[in-house]
């Protein structure tokens, strides 16, 4: 298993009571979707290995956790660590919800221009995520990402339709 195969679902923050469990701050929209899990993979040293949950609870986006084998002195070992799993093990999302690796490669349309071009990232490193959409002339269109711009996502045809705010498309172009 490569970190290619798996999606970022959190990681280990600190040292949680005495019995060798960790909190652990999960970066997910449905914290709740991951309150069965068995086992995760832990990044140690660039390498994937698989850990097995004994127990888990579940707080906001915080989840205590004890892993099978892991005693309180060797917890310290994992802070920081981030945890993985397969990209296999994630919710199907429909309509127009989407995840942001799935939908590298859509073509994007717009409804009010037309074809806009093909998404080549999502830059999500700012306090909006942003499509970032190459034009066949070469140029970089920038659009936000809001519910309200994003008018259908195909999976079938592996295309989003946004209706972005007018004149956006249009100052990216000569």
């Amino acid at each position: 298993m490569t970190i290619t195969d798996c999606f970022y679902l959190g990681n280990i923050t600190k040292p949680f009571g005495y019995k060798g469990e960790m909190d652990v701050f999960l970066d997910v929209d449905e914290p709740k979707n991951y309150a069965t899990l068995d086992a995760v993979f832990v990044e140690l040293k660039g390498q994937l290995i698989p850990y097995f949950i004994e127990n888990i609870r579940l707080k906001n986006n915080h989840a205590v956790v004890k892993f099978q084998d892991v005693h309180t002195n060797n917890v310290h070992a994992l802070i920081g660590a981030k945890l993985y799993l397969p990209l296999a093990a994630l919710p199907k999302l429909e309509g127009n919800k989407f995840y942001f690796h799935e939908v590298i490669g859509f073509t994007m349309k717009d409804i009010n221009y037309g074809e806009v071009g093909i998404l080549e990232n999502i830059m999500d490193n700012g306090p909006q995520p942003i499509f970032q959409i190459k034009h066949p002339s070469g140029k970089e269109i920038l659009i936000p990402i809001l519910d309200e711009f994003i008018a259908e996502v195909n999976r079938e045809n592996r295309s989003i339709t946004t209706q972005a705010p007018e004149g956006l498309i249009d100052f990216y172009l000569p």
